[in-house]
Parts: structure tokens; sequence; C-alpha cells
């Protein structure tokens, strides 16, 4: 783990923070494990990959819907450990499938939506957790070391996964992943301290997931931010796929360069997720997150001149990281701009919400990107998502008012 501030936030967030950290390098290991295991185990064409990525991610945010207003009027560490559990059970039936030689595509499936389910209900239940443990003076501190952690993992496990799978197959990463989110629930366990719900517990929502959407819609600083980064990761990531087919198979980069092409520039993470609260500090948050925010933007657009050779590949790399640099800096910012400007009793609709659609988003513009680049070639659709993204910038927000309030807030009742 690293650490942009070392001064202490306690045992307690150490156990969390620890808890993050094994999950994430199980996660990264495993990266692109289903895919693979659909093409190198049960022999999958590009459509039916293509089908694994994207159903995975709309149908686990459709399961996700009804837990997020449940989460609300529930302590949040059960929650967390049952997500953590739930992930891991999922995944062990896929090594224990294959080795009785039952594993299908239709398991992979399910176990694709189980596990996008469980994701968002963990991220929404940690946010709230997180802003229950820690001071509001820690938050962008707490964010941030989160961050950086994200970003060493990323650095780390996929290489390491990748030789795994070349030497053990990628059934091995996907037992590792299942656990890594075993160790999570022990550590998330460990904590210890009694948890207050941040409203009744057993009462029911009124509106449901819903409620969600109408606090970002009607909030003047969150309903700005949410369109911002819901559009502008989507668009990252719909031309993902495409990358891929362009580098690997019509410019003939090897795998391993592929992978060093996305790989190097996570350093650039671990260096933005540093800066961050010096750059706060030093110039404010408004100025921080709106400058941060329009430079992520700037750079995916020069992926649409990848050439082949050295050239290339030096061209990624530097796209790569800019745009992974200035995403470092902005995230814990904008993730403890959430926080602060969400009422306590909303926590956990509100992230569910946000990651429900944010999901669902991604799998929609990857469905839309694909078909785009069939009929206009790989090449525009790549290059149509960056001038796309250079107008995000014109949905952050504006003003940097003081929270309203941190106090939990009445449900308003169903019309």
């Amino acid at each position: 783990m690293v650490m942009g501030d070392r001064r202490s936030l306690g045992r307690r967030f150490g156990w969390l923070w620890a808890a993050y950290a094994v999950s994430s390098l199980g996660t990264w290991l495993a990266f692109d494990a289903f895919a693979l295991i659909a093409v190198l185990v049960l022999h999958a064409g590009p459509m039916e990959v293509s089908i694994l990525a994207a159903a995975g991610l709309a149908v686990g945010a459709v399961v996700a819907v009804p837990l997020g207003p449940w989460m609300e009027f529930r302590r949040k560490r059960p929650v967390m450990i049952a997500m953590d559990l739930v992930r891991c059970g999922a995944l062990l039936t896929v090594p224990a499938a294959y080795l009785f030689g039952g594993l299908t595509f239709v398991q992979l499936l399910v176990v694709s939506f189980l596990t996008a389910a469980a994701d968002i209900s963990f991220t929404a239940a940690s946010g709230a957790y997180l802003k229950a443990l820690v001071p509001p003076e820690d938050l962008l501190v707490a964010n941030s070391r989160f961050e950086a952690t994200m970003w060493t993992t990323t650095v780390l496990g996929p290489p390491l996964g990748g030789a795994a799978i070349g030497l053990f197959g990628p059934v091995l990463t996907v037992l590792t992943n299942a656990v890594s989110f075993l160790l999570s629930a022990l550590g998330i366990r460990a904590i210890d301290g009694k948890e207050q719900p941040s409203a009744s517990v057993g009462r029911a929502p009124t509106g449901g997931l819903l409620d969600g959407w109408r606090y970002i819609l009607r909030h003047p600083d969150l309903r700005p931010l949410f369109f911002n980064t819901v559009l502008n990761n989507g668009l990252i990531m719909a031309v993902s796929p495409l990358l891929a087919v362009l580098m690997v198979g019509d410019l003939g980069f090897p795998p391993w360069q592929y992978g060093l092409a996305f790989a190097v520039p996570c350093l650039g993470g671990l260096l933005g997720s540093r800066m961050a609260r010096g750059l706060v500090a030093r110039y404010g948050r408004r100025r921080v997150l709106l400058t941060s925010g329009t430079l992520r933007a700037c750079w995916p657009v020069g992926l649409a001149f990848i050439g082949p050779g050295v050239s290339g590949l030096v061209l990624v790399m530097a796209v790569e990281f800019g745009l992974i640099l200035c995403s470092a800096v902005f995230n814990p910012v904008y993730s403890t701009f959430r926080l602060e400007r969400t009422a306590n009793d909303r926590v956990a609709r509100t992230l569910s919400a946000w990651s429900v659609t944010s999901k669902a988003t991604i799998a929609a513009m990857t469905a839309l990107w694909g078909l785009l680049a069939g009929a206009i070639g790989i090449r525009p659709a790549i290059a149509l998502a960056g001038v796309l993204l250079l107008a995000t910038p014109l949905l952050l927000p504006r003003v940097d008012r003081e929270p309203a309030a941190h106090q939990p807030e009445a449900t308003p009742a169903s019309p």
C-alpha cells in the first residue's frame, strides 16, 4: 500500500484499507480471466466474449437496484462482509466446475452477474461506512490512500496474473481472486467497535433506489458531477475492446507489449494519488476538481493516431500516463466531494444509484461503440469517443458550496 500522507487514521481504518488492498490485488491478478477462459477453455468467439463483458455489467446493475435501498437501513460492515462472501462463493464455482469438467458459458455469465451486483453493493456500503469511520477532515486522505492502493495493484496485478495464466491457466487466477475476497471479509470482520446505522434499522424505504437518483438529480453539486463522471467513464471504457483489436490485431503488437502499454502508465496513478491532497491544500478543491477533470478529458483522442512499432507503443504509454495521472488526482477529490455533499441517510442509495448508472452506461456504450466501429472503422470510432470526451468538463460543478448538512434527512413520501 502506498501512502500520500503518513499520519495514522486509526486501527479500524487500517483493517479496512488492508481488506481493500488484498481484494484489489486479487481482482487485478484475475484481470480478463473470464474472457480468457471463454476463449481458451470454452472456445468462445468474439461475439460471445463481448456479450460476457457487457451483459455482466448490465445485468449486475439491474440485480443491484433493490440492494441500495435495503443497505441504507442496515449496518454497513455486515453488508460488506456478505458481499465479499458472495463474490468468493460465486467465483469458487468456476474452478470447481472446471475441475469436474462441467464448466459452461452460461455459468460464466451467471457468475459475472453475481459478482457485478456484489461489486456495486460493496462499493456503496463501503462508501457509507468510510464516511462514518473517518472524520470529515480526513476523508481526502483516506480516499487518496485507496486511490494509491488501487493503482499499485493495477501495476502489479496484470503482469503477475499474466505470468500465472501462462504457467497454470486462467482458472487459477479466478481461484486466487476468490481467496482474496475471503481475506477481505476476514479483514473487515476484524474491525472492532460498534457501528451505528445511518437510519433506523428495519425502516422500509419509500422510494427505493429512485430516491438515490432523485437525490442526485435535485442536488446542484451532485447532478453535474454525476453526468460528468458517468459519461467520462463510459466513453473511456467503450474504446477499450477497440484498442485491443487495433493494437494486437491490426498493428501486430504482441500481447506482452499490449499489456506493458497499459501497465507502465499506471505509475501515473501512484503519482497523482500522492499529489491530490497537496494540490487541494495549495490551490483549493474547486480549482483542482475543475483542472484535473478537464485535463483528463484531453488525452484519449490521441489514441486514434496509434501507429505500429516503438513510436506507437510510446504514444499509447504517453496518452495513458497523462490520462491516469489526471484521473488519479481527480478521483479522490471527487469521491470526497461526493461523500460530503450526500446526507448521511442517503449515502448507500446515492452511491448505489451512481454505480448502477455507471456500469449500465459502460455496458451500453461498449456495445454501441462495437457496432459503430463495424460501421465506420476502429480509428474513427476511437476518435469520436475522444472528441465527445472533450465536452464532458462542461458538466463539472462550477461553484464550491459548503456541504448543506451531514445530518440525516427525512425521506420524502412517494407521490
